[in-house]
């Protein structure tokens, strides 16, 4: 597995980042039972950048917490089993790691949304890693039904690793 984080923004936190995002990537893709090794890349940025990518990509002109921007198209959300066959321009042609997407998170909002959930930056950052990870997998939460998939998989996902609320 290949894990880029690239940090745009000063990152202060009072935890190793770098380890928990690879520990909530871990945790996801072996809770969604991925068959492939994978290329993920995460970009710990602020809330300016993210605000112009932000516009760019889905014309909303304001910051967010986290950004994906997945590579796999699923005809279901993490049946990887036609992968292969039916999109092999997403697998690395050096490494044959699956490139399942990008990770764009605002360190400002992880900073402000822990504090105002009332929560560690820790569980935060790992909050919006796992989240994103599902998006990279294919889930959405645009219908009730999908948002209450995504919650409880973020759930166990993050329970895995002993980062629940």
């Amino acid at each position: 597995m290949t894990i880029h984080i690239e940090k745009e923004t000063e990152v202060n936190f009072d935890f190793n980042e770098e380890v928990l995002i690879k520990e909530v990537i871990e945790a996801a893709l072996d809770y969604e039972e991925c068959p492939y090794e994978t290329e993920i890349n995460v970009v710990l940025t602020n809330n300016e950048e993210i605000k112009e990518i932000n516009k760019e990509y889905r014309e909303i002109d304001a910051p967010t917490d986290v950004l994906s921007f997945p590579m796999v198209e699923f005809n279901e959300p993490s049946d990887f089993e036609h992968v292969e066959e039916e999109q092999e321009d997403c697998f690395h042609p050096d490494s044959g790691e699956l490139m399942l997407g990008d990770i764009i998170v605002s360190v400002d909002k992880v900073f402000s949304q822990a504090k105002e959930f009332g929560h560690s930056e820790k569980r935060e950052l790992g909050f919006l890693i796992a989240h994103s990870m599902l998006h990279l997998c294919g889930y959405d939460h645009m219908e009730e039904e999908e948002r209450e998939v995504m919650e409880e998989r973020q759930r166990a996902i993050l329970d895995r690793i002993h980062l629940s609320r």
